[in-house]
């Protein structure tokens, strides 16, 4: 799906602005945090909370972040915690964001970057203990897909989470999902009631969704 764009804001293979916005308010608590409260009436810990599962595999496992963007996520992941990070993004503009992140966090030596379409990820089935898809599902142009896809290269007892801004978390957000459609950098999205339901069909389970002001917070277990 090709979305007009907004001269000056690009889309995700520009290097847009916004993404920089964004990494930089995640790595600022204080002031980072007061942007997300007054923009979107999130608060920010729910991320770095959310992010910390990461941080809790055991050596070995295989985690997969799509889309990795600028490499937030990598601040759930710890020096030699032994676990192969594969960082995937549909534009290299991304990936060479999320190395560098992975360098000044000292990580690098865990972190494989990978170009990938989460519409058609090129992953063999149940290949990963944890995926995660931090404020990526708004962002594709087809998220029921993205999820089964997601779903089908994790392993059972897997774990599946991340967050997203949701289409019915009220009509004073609806401005910045025009604006950000318009500017190439949202897909159509989905409700909360929809992301539930793409959880169900492809049987996963313990589906939660918490919400967050604009955003929503999903985590789901991978059936045996």
């Amino acid at each position: 799906m090709q979305l007009s764009r907004i001269p000056g804001l690009g889309g995700w293979d520009d290097d847009p602005l916004w993404a920089h916005f964004y990494d930089w308010t995640v790595e600022h608590r204080r002031l980072g945090g007061l942007a997300w409260r007054i923009g979107i009436q999130s608060d920010l810990q729910r991320l770095y909370d959310a992010a910390a599962e990461i941080g809790r595999q055991p050596a070995g496992a295989r985690v997969l972040d799509i889309p990795c963007g600028g490499g937030v996520a990598l601040r759930g992941l710890k020096p030699a915690q032994g676990v192969e990070y594969v960082a995937a993004d549909i534009a290299q503009t991304m990936l060479d964001r999320t190395m560098r992140a992975a360098e000044r966090r000292g990580v690098a030596d865990q972190v494989e970057p990978r170009i990938a379409d989460v519409g058609d990820l090129p992953f063999d089935d149940a290949s990963f203990d944890l995926v995660v898809s931090f404020t990526g599902l708004h962002c594709f142009p087809d998220p029921a897909r993205a999820v089964i896809e997601m779903v089908r290269v994790l392993k059972p007892g897997g774990v599946l989470t991340g967050s997203a801004l949701l289409n019915d978390s009220g009509l004073h957000h609806e401005p910045m999902r025009r604006v950000g459609r318009a500017a190439g950098l949202l897909g159509p999205g989905c409700t909360g009631a929809q992301l539930v339901s793409w959880l169900d069909a492809q049987r996963m389970a313990d589906v939660v969704l918490d919400r967050s002001g604009a955003i929503g917070y999903f985590r789901a277990i991978k059936r045996g």
